[in-house]
């Protein structure tokens, strides 16, 4: 029984997921409850594909955020990407070349934050923050500030289903989480992830070339970025700078949920997966249960700092474990 007991902990301490995966089960068993349309076919299906987007910009800041650095421009890159993509596609473009001219447009973006921050020694906070106004400014003289629509292209994309209720953009979504995985995981640029985050100055006397590969991190948020922006446009339909807005925010918090510390060095796509995956059915659950957007403007922020909490709480028991 004591034995039980010390797994069940070590478990807990050392998998947050595990974590919200019961918050999760509770939180969906209570609005099912209350309300029998959460637990419908279609309520899910829409709840996935809600996620989806989210899901890709979180996988490219669950990379910056491990290696230690964070990119709270992605709203607005996500938002010129789509533009662009817009733009092409109007003009005559096929979706496929327009989808990638949008998402090269996101990874060179993303990228120059990385080499801002190298030539001018600034944190990737000041250079991602001077970013915004930019990208930002560029696509409102791009659309001279209307919105672009697309006119039904890419409906499968943006609506088709799998067997009748997996979206296809949450299986590409799926993808991407794989991805990150496997880059984290299996590979020496996810190896070299961690050590900077960890450590760069260790990571530099081991001979980690520590500015190029913090230009390939942001290049791979970027691109990401960029198909998240793709994801969006066809789910839409239209775009405007203000697309992809505040996302970035999300993305920091689902990761930060899901167990990956803002100090960098530690932390796992797998975490982040349910990080998205609660702030969604949260949001869902809040709207099944007619409460008020100004409260739950209020709970998502609540979710965030409770994570950070829990976080903290995490790695303290992990040096009282170690101990």
């Amino acid at each position: 029984m004591i034995q039980l007991k010390k797994t069940l902990k070590d478990l807990f301490v050392s998998k947050q997921w595990v974590f919200l995966l019961l918050v999760m089960i509770v939180i969906s068993i209570y609005t099912g409850i209350v309300n029998p349309r959460f637990l419908t076919v279609r309520n899910l299906t829409n709840l996935l594909s809600q996620v989806s987007v989210l899901s890709l910009v979180a996988c490219g800041a669950t990379i910056l955020i491990i290696s230690g650095e964070i990119d709270i421009s992605a709203g607005a890159n996500i938002g010129l990407s789509a533009c662009v993509m817009a733009i092409l596609m109007g003009m005559g473009v096929s979706t496929v070349l327009a989808g990638l001219v949008g998402i090269i447009v996101a990874m060179v973006c993303s990228s120059l934050i990385g080499i801002g921050c190298i030539a001018f020694k600034a944190p990737s906070f000041i250079v991602s923050l001077a970013a915004i106004s930019v990208f930002n400014g560029v696509a409102l003289a791009a659309t001279s500030g209307t919105l672009k629509t697309i006119f039904g292209k890419m409906e499968f994309l943006g609506s088709g289903t799998i067997f009748g209720f997996v979206p296809v953009i949450f299986v590409i979504a799926l993808v991407g989480y794989l991805v990150t995985h496997f880059i984290l995981a299996y590979t020496k640029l996810g190896r070299r992830v961690y050590a900077i985050g960890d450590n760069s100055r260790a990571a530099f006397l081991a001979g980690i070339r520590i500015d190029l590969n913090k230009v390939v991190f942001f290049a791979i948020n970027g691109l990401f970025l960029g198909v998240a922006a793709l994801l969006l446009l066809a789910r839409v339909g239209a775009a405007q700078p203000t697309t992809g807005s505040g996302m970035e925010l999300q993305a920091i918090g689902a990761a930060v949920i899901g167990g990956t510390p803002m100090v960098g060095g530690k932390g796992s796509v797998v975490g982040t997966f349910f990080g998205v995956a609660l702030w969604g059915l949260i949001a869902n659950a809040l709207n099944m249960l007619n409460i008020s957007p100004f409260w739950q403007e209020a709970t998502m922020g609540m979710l965030i700092i409770v994570a950070v909490a829990i976080t903290s709480l995490r790695a303290r028991a992990e040096r009282t474990l170690a101990s």
